[in-house]
């Protein structure tokens, strides 16, 4: 993995050698390199499109690929990338199949209880909550819709919300 400084670095290279490049050649055209193999056959389309585009100066060449990215909607490429070469040397990414994620902590929650049996329910709240004496417990109720304990496993979830179902009051899970 390359640090950023590595990383800075490249890309100033990069920079300074294109500044240098563009300098030296802002009047000449491209020199295309040809190949020693069989020439392929090209439709005259692409003939005239080739032959405009190598008549153009490297700043106009860099216009044209800004142009192109922008009108087809392309990515830039990274800054440290040594060009083409390095860009298809990159390994393809498959597409992994979305990963099921499952719910581990829960969240249990006061909504309402019954007038009724108020009383019954303080008490429960009391002895399920630590540390929650009776004037506590009787605020915390009163104090519905309520959560009553986050980050825990869905059993003791379920298990408190049973106890408090039992003394009237309405619990939600999530």
């Amino acid at each position: 993995m390359l640090c950023s400084r590595h990383i800075l670095r490249a890309a100033f290279n990069q920079r300074r050698s294109f500044m240098k490049c563009c300098s030296l050649q802002q009047s000449e055209t491209l020199n295309v390199p040809h190949s020693d193999g069989p020439n392929p056959v090209f439709s005259p389309k692409i003939e005239g499109i080739v032959s405009e585009i190598s008549k153009l100066t490297l700043l106009e060449v860099s216009e044209l690929s800004t142009a192109l990215k922008k009108k087809l909607n392309l990515p830039d490429a990274p800054m440290f990338a040594a060009g083409p070469v390095a860009a298809a040397a990159a390994p393809v990414e498959e597409e992994e199949a979305p990963v099921k994620v499952v719910q581990t902590s829960f969240k249990i929650k006061l909504m309402k209880f019954d007038e009724k049996q108020k009383v019954a329910l303080i008490k429960e709240v009391k002895s399920q909550l630590d540390g929650m004496n009776l004037v506590q417990a009787k605020k915390f109720v009163e104090g519905a819709p309520i959560l009553i304990k986050d980050d825990i496993p869905k059993e003791e979830a379920e298990k408190l919300k049973a106890a408090f179902e039992k003394v009237g009051a309405e619990c939600e899970i999530s």
